[in-house]
């Protein structure tokens, strides 16, 4: 592939348009996100995310980026997590997912430790060694430029900082691959229509999934952008796997 070519699911799109693309998904998706999220895990990504929270090491007073925020499942609990002396930044480049999740977030009552920013994951405005932490869900496999995001991440992050990374990753449980590829390919685009009238959308997403460096790849990449002690935990057969990796 040259340089000036990336995956758009299967297919190979110019890199500036890709980021149209991506947008176009998720401004297609907003309004059903949450709704959709449910559907597709059965409800288990509320576990996943559960994990992850657990694996933050917030306390009060500091301050966190969730990146690819979304409808603020993170965000929300991060904010309980380090207080009002905190401060926890949902950002999101898809203008469309980030006034639904600040919307979501207002309805709940949370407003005080919470901004809102629209910004590109690979050239993050915010100032050097700024975040305790840095967590992104389900969403750098849809960014062009991956190991760009990575080094901005490792930039904005302070020392002793770490990074979250909950993403699908490749199955791992005998027999789970072929059963995971029927359900992705010919269950979740009809979902989506029923439920989003958005077909094409979840099956760009079910292949942007096996477009995704998997977990050993994955943890080079961290590595290769100055993060150290990289690790990984496989969940629900290595469908997920929630990367960690930390600015010494």
């Amino acid at each position: 592939m040259s340089d000036d070519k990336t995956h758009f699911g299967f297919e190979q799109v110019n890199r500036d348009d890709k980021v149209n693309r991506v947008a176009g998904v998720f401004h297609s998706v907003a309004d059903k996100y949450d709704v959709m999220n449910d559907l597709m895990s059965f409800g288990i990504h509320r576990l996943w995310k559960r994990f992850t929270l657990s694996q933050t090491g917030l306390k009060a007073g500091q301050r966190a980026l969730d990146l690819a925020g979304g409808t603020g499942d993170l965000a929300l609990r991060m904010s309980r997590m380090v207080g009002p002396s905190g401060e926890i930044v949902l950002s999101d480049i898809n203008a469309s997912m980030l006034s639904n999740g600040r919307e979501r977030l207002l309805n709940k009552g949370v407003a005080g430790n919470i901004r809102y920013v629209q910004a590109n994951a690979e050239c993050l405005p915010f100032p050097d060694d700024y975040f305790d932490c840095i967590t992104i869900a389900f969403g750098l496999r849809n960014v062009t430029d991956k190991d760009a995001a990575l080094r901005s991440m490792y930039r904005v992050l302070k020392p002793g900082g770490r990074l979250l990374i909950l993403e699908f990753s490749k199955p791992v449980a005998p027999g789970l691959a072929p059963v995971y590829d029927t359900y992705s390919f010919k269950i979740l685009p009809v979902m989506g229509k029923l439920v989003a009238n958005d077909a094409d959308s979840y099956r760009y997403l079910a292949e942007s999934i096996r477009m995704h460096p998997d977990q050993q790849t994955l943890q080079a990449m961290m590595d290769d952008a100055g993060f150290e002690k990289t690790s990984y935990h496989n969940m629900t057969g290595g469908v997920v796997a929630l990367h960690k990796g930390f600015k010494l």
